[in-house]
């Protein structure tokens, strides 16, 4: 991982300016106790009460007042436009894992944005907190402590197969793809087994699950960058 600025034993919240709100910010750091604030992200930490350890991005988006609350010495503008503010922040730091609150809802093209930062995997393990889901990217093999009825969706990026256990249709033997076969609203029967032969599948899960899943996420292996086309 290039140029870390925030290296932690324990769990990151990272907090983007997308829909979000203070409640959602406290949620995520009773489990992930430190914050760093992504861009205008910045006004949503300071609405919780928040104090950031770190404001990375370009600086396009947060506001100078609330720039002016916090100390110069955490302040990271990273001017080059070749990776999201997301991208950027993610990988600078380093920790077991990350939650990523305030990069879903906001806009569509902010969302699909962050759905391929977390397929490009360029800092730590890391989910998304929504509204009503969380949503990562799955790695080769994986445990979800998920319950029975709860509705697990798996989307892919690219063409992906994979095997399952504990979800009412398994996905053995299928190839998952772009403008063919998905695997949205499945259901589970209780714990979900994943297992996945590349890079590119998308997992969404109850919310309520989260605390309990990123523990699984932050020890999985990972599959490594998608191979260029």
């Amino acid at each position: 991982m290039d140029k870390v600025i925030v290296s932690e034993q324990a769990p990151v919240t990272l907090v983007g300016g997308g829909a979000a709100g203070a409640g959602d910010v406290a949620e995520a750091l009773r489990h992930a106790p430190l914050c760093v604030a992504v861009d205008g992200g910045l006004a949503t930490v300071l609405q919780a009460g928040a104090v950031p350890a770190a404001v990375i991005g370009d600086f396009d988006s947060v506001h100078a007042e609330d720039l002016a609350q916090v100390p110069d010495a955490v302040q990271v503008q990273v001017a080059e436009q070749e990776s999201t503010d997301f991208e950027k922040a993610l990988a600078r730091v380093a920790a077991p894992w990350v939650i990523g609150v305030g990069f879903m809802g906001a806009r569509v093209d902010h969302t699909l944005a962050a759905l391929h930062a977390l397929m490009a995997e360029p800092g730590p393990p890391c989910a998304l907190m929504g509204a009503e889901e969380v949503v990562f990217h799955c790695p080769p093999a994986l445990s979800l402590p998920v319950r029975s009825g709860d509705v697990v969706s798996l989307f892919p990026l690219c063409a992906v197969t994979g095997r399952s256990e504990g979800l009412e249709w398994a996905i053995d033997g299928l190839r998952l793809e772009p403008g063919g076969r998905i695997g949205t609203s499945n259901r589970a029967l209780g714990p979900v087994q994943l297992e996945t032969d590349g890079p590119g599948l998308i997992g969404i899960i109850p919310r309520a699950r989260w605390a309990a899943f990123m523990p699984a996420l932050g020890s999985a292996p990972r599959h490594g960058p998608p191979p260029a086309p």
